[in-house]
């Protein structure tokens, strides 16, 4: 299973988002989507899991819900769009580690890429920073990974354009 995974779009979709989504097999979004137009495309190529986040507008938030637990091949996901960072979750995100013990936790919100394994979870922290053009990042990033049965394989961090920069 190739998975696109995705954060703090901010309604921001450019080609090298959409390539890139035509060679998955599923998107995860970590929230601030930013518009639902921007999900709507992405289905039309693909399979999306996504979660709402703190700047996402009704019609968003009433498609979305905050925090989705789901198994991908034979892994626990829990994606949610602000956690904290390893070992210092939010109060709601150690609840959701502690009822549901995912394998991965996914989030977005802080524009900072990081994938952090955390040994006392028992959990691979991934936030994939931003892939919008809105915010304090200076690079837009997204993650590509494969799953297969109970395997993380190919974990690839993309760095898009700049966004002061026009695509090639």
């Amino acid at each position: 299973m190739k998975i696109l995974i995705l954060s703090d779009t901010h309604g921001h979709l450019d080609d090298r988002i959409i390539y890139y989504a035509k060679k998955a097999d599923e998107i995860w979004h970590a929230g601030d989507i930013g518009s639902i137009e921007l999900i709507e495309y992405l289905k039309k190529n693909v399979k999306v899991k996504a979660v709402y986040g703190n700047i996402d507008e009704k019609k968003i938030r009433s498609s979305f819900s905050e925090y989705l637990f789901f198994s991908c091949e034979k892994i626990s996901i829990l994606l949610i769009h602000i956690a904290g960072k390893p070992l210092y979750y939010n109060k709601k995100t150690n609840e959701l580690i502690k009822q549901y013990k995912p394998k991965i936790l996914v989030c977005g919100h802080s524009h900072i890429l990081k994938v952090i394994n955390d040994k006392k979870n028992n959990l691979l922290y991934i936030n994939p920073g931003a892939a919008g053009k809105f915010g304090f990042h200076k690079k837009r990033t997204m993650i590509k990974l494969e799953i297969i049965n109970e395997d993380l394989k190919k974990l690839e961090v993309i760095e898009l354009n700049e966004y002061k920069k026009k695509l090639p």
